[in-house]
């Protein structure tokens, strides 16, 4: 295994488990609350529904498009993608915005679906069903994107949907064993890392993608091939860095700046 294909690898299982903390979460309050058949069945419905979106869009993907035209266009989508899990860390790393919560999470959908109605179709607790399918799927989606695009520019989808299937299994087995929210998972870390990750392939397969533009299409090869990813990866990095830096004194300066308004009130 090579390091890129290792890297491939970490960066679907590191994504996938950030998604299924999130999504196991929404599944156990439901499943306490309001029933696990309920629950399980709206997993099961997401689940099939994500596996037949993700044939559709990857059968489309490599048919529709030639080489360069899919680095460009997913290579941009990963970029962007990527920019948001980091600009989040970011964010979360300087304070400026609070960490996610995963008990906090799980005592808001709690409270929620107590005070939900009470209403069956097809023997299920509809409330329970929609809510479980609903947060499996939204959450499944930015997986199914994560695998897909990084195993046909990579030309290596069972690495990325084995990396994918073993974050998930990692999550379900500890949540299953704890019978909790997940709430030590070290998400922002972990969001932090992804992020560079999906930037630093994004911008390595964009910029291959530009071929598109040149005569006979053919993709742009990188100085040095994927030793670059290095180079990329090291520059998001002290990016990012730097940015936390930057930040930290705008959310040091916050609570002085809240305090001087109550007492000028």
């Amino acid at each position: 295994m090579t390091w890129s294909t290792a890297a491939l690898a970490g960066s679907t299982l590191l994504a996938s488990a950030v998604e299924f903390v999130e999504a196991f979460t929404i599944v156990l309050a439901i499943g306490l609350t309001r029933g696990w058949r309920s629950a399980l069945a709206g997993t099961v419905a997401a689940v099939v529904l994500l596996s037949a979106v993700a044939a559709v869009s990857g059968y489309a993907l490599t048919t529709w498009f030639p080489k360069s035209l899919l680095q460009l266009v997913v290579g941009s989508l990963l970029l962007v993608f990527g920019l948001q899990w980091l600009r989040k860390a970011i964010f979360r790393a300087a304070g400026l915005k609070a960490l996610h919560d995963e008990e906090e999470t799980f005592r808001d959908e709690t409270e929620a679906a107590a005070r939900a109605g009470a209403e069956t179709k097809a023997g299920l607790d509809w409330f329970g069903f929609v809510v479980s399918f609903k947060g499996v799927f939204l959450e499944g989606l930015e997986v199914v994107f994560i695998v897909i695009t990084f195993g046909l520019n990579a030309h290596s989808i069972p690495t990325a949907v084995a990396g994918a299937c073993v974050g998930g299994a990692i999550v379900v087995a500890a949540g299953v064993a704890l019978h909790r929210p997940l709430a030590r998972v070290p998400e922002n870390s972990i969001k932090f890392a992804v992020g560079v990750l999906l930037s630093t392939f994004g911008t390595f397969w964009a910029v291959e993608g530009l071929g598109v533009f040149k005569h006979g299409s053919d993709s742009v090869e990188w100085s040095g091939g994927e030793l670059m990813l290095l180079v990329i990866l090291g520059t998001w990095c002290a990016l990012s860095w730097v940015a936390v830096r930057a930040l930290a004194p705008y959310a040091a300066a916050r609570p002085a700046a809240h305090a001087a308004r109550e007492e000028a009130a």
